[in-house]
């Protein structure tokens, strides 16, 4: 290196031997004293090489799992969210521990309708408190980006059976549910599941869901809050409409809303 800081600062001397410039030679072996000095540089050229490509290859690796998560994360915003079914509510449409996909987009361009299952915050205390969970920064971050599910909201899922003005009761002479005085014929009940087991009327406020689970009598939905004012859930606490049962792989089917259910349904009336 010596060699290197002197030709930097002195210039570039004449050698004995013309073809090989900035160097000299050795006048007992001939050998070209400049050619360790070109070694040296090539044996420090590949050792920068290598000590840049390992850092390229953590750049890398960083980047992609920085945009993973920024995908994550969008799509858990706006695209869609993953769901475990915990109880029989909604039997035989979706059975325990079904893993359901969640349109969220739908729900926040308003394009929810009767018919269409959705899962919302329980913001009103259908459910019983949810014991602590442990929780690490770990998990809050992927809980942020949507990897994990949000273990300080409970949510629920039914079907959506009167939306914003709809005037829902129960039972007709055949025993069924009425939207607006039309009877609804319900192919998702459940097997030999009544309709509901009591009767109820209600009208829907604007803005506002009445929902009911398939297996209308193992389902704690909108009828059995009405007596404390909390049976219909507000559009800004649906998280999404689920489209799609994807495990287990048997069970794997896209969720349709049932339109001619609700095909003859009237208009609400307006005051």
């Amino acid at each position: 290196m010596a060699e290197q800081h002197a030709a930097g600062a002195e210039g570039i001397h004449p050698t004995n031997d013309p073809g090989t410039p900035g160097g000299s030679v050795d006048p007992q072996s001939g050998a070209d004293s400049a050619a360790p000095t070109r070694r040296a540089r090539r044996g420090g050229s590949r050792k920068s090489q290598k000590a840049t490509g390992g850092w390229g290859a953590v750049r890398e690796i960083a980047i992609v799992v920085v945009l993973a998560l920024l995908i994550a994360f969008v799509a858990k915003t706006f695209l869609i969210r993953g769901y475990y079914i915990p109880s029989g509510s909604m039997e035989q449409t979706l059975e325990l521990d079904d893993r359901i996909f969640v349109n969220v987009l739908g729900a926040r361009t308003g394009h929810i309708d009767r018919g269409d299952i959705v899962v919302f915050d329980d913001t009103q205390g259908w459910l019983p408190e949810a014991p602590a969970a442990r929780t690490n920064p770990v998990r809050q971050g992927l809980e942020f980006v949507g990897l994990l599910p949000d273990s300080s909201q409970q949510a629920l899922v039914k079907r959506v059976i009167g939306v914003g003005g709809d005037h829902v009761t129960c039972c007709d002479a055949s025993g069924k549910v009425s939207v607006n005085g039309k009877a609804l014929d319900e192919p998702y009940l459940y097997p030999g599941a009544a309709p509901s087991d009591f009767p109820f009327d209600v009208t829907v406020p604007e803005g506002k869901f009445f929902v009911l689970g398939d297996h209308r009598n193992a389902s704690a939905d909108s009828r059995y809050h009405i007596e404390t004012g909390t049976q219909f859930v507000s559009e800004q606490d649906v998280v999404g409409t689920a489209f799609v049962t994807a495990w287990p792989l048997d069970r794997f089917r896209f969720l349709h809303n049932p339109e001619d259910v609700f095909a003859d349904v009237p208009a609400p009336a307006r005051p």
